[in-house]
């Protein structure tokens, strides 16, 4: 799912849907091409790490912790949530193109 391209619920969902809530932490983040990814972190990763081993990163949510329900098919099926962070997502990425620093979405719109 691309931010350039009208991105819509429901190509956010199977994204959601595709993770393991029970297997891993994860992340989701924004490339510098707009591109919107959920990767999966190891049991003991910081998000630290992350942003320093990614060198695409524009942006990112906070982490989301294994077990606590934000990934996956019933995260998927919550059209509110995901319909939230779409909105973020979006309103993120019109704000921050073109810059260099990596930013953390601590809230959603």
């Amino acid at each position: 799912m691309n931010l350039n391209n009208q991105p819509t619920i429901d190509e956010l969902a199977r994204i959601f849907a595709a993770q393991k809530d029970s297997h891993d932490s994860h992340i989701l983040w924004i490339s510098k091409s707009g591109q919107v990814h959920i990767d999966c972190l190891s049991p003991h990763a910081h998000e630290a790490e992350f942003d320093q081993n990614n060198q695409n990163l524009l942006a990112r949510l906070k982490m989301y912790r294994r077990g606590q329900g934000y990934v996956g098919k019933k995260a998927a099926a919550d059209k509110d949530f995901i319909g939230n962070v779409l909105q973020t997502l979006k309103q993120a990425w019109a704000s921050m193109q073109n810059q260099n620093e990596v930013r953390v979405i601590d809230r959603f719109y």
